[in-house]
């Protein structure tokens, strides 16, 4: 199995800074794409950022020029620096990362459990 684990996420002020981890361990063989999601009214997940194996990265239009996300390789983690928050980024982060698994071969696509972020005064 694989296991998808997050942390970082806390309390901030406004125009503060957090830096949001996620790592995947156990058997895996590569990792396609890893990325960071936010929940939106009605459980919609909305993508914040990711970034792929080839270093291609996108972010979502709300969070361009302030986050930026970036890959450990070799660690098989992803991290978000998130500079300038805003209380509109107040949300639960979701990760999901999306690879193969090294004792089948097959593809996964896995969430982890969220790290909550909450940007108050």
């Amino acid at each position: 199995q694989v296991q998808v684990v997050e942390s970082g996420g806390g309390l901030v002020q406004p125009g503060g800074s957090l830096r949001l981890s996620c790592a995947a361990s156990g058997a895996v063989e590569r990792i396609a794409v890893m990325g960071w999601y936010r929940q939106a009214p009605g459980n919609q997940r909305d993508l914040v950022a990711l970034i792929t194996i080839g270093d291609q990265i996108t972010y979502g239009d709300s969070v361009k020029g302030r986050f930026t996300i970036s890959r450990d390789k070799d660690k098989n983690t992803v991290y978000m620096q998130m500079n300038s928050l805003k209380p509109e980024d107040t949300d639960v982060y979701l990760c999901n990362v999306v690879g193969r698994y090294s004792t089948s071969g097959a593809v996964f696509n896995l969430w982890g459990q969220g790290t909550r972020v909450n940007v108050s005064s």
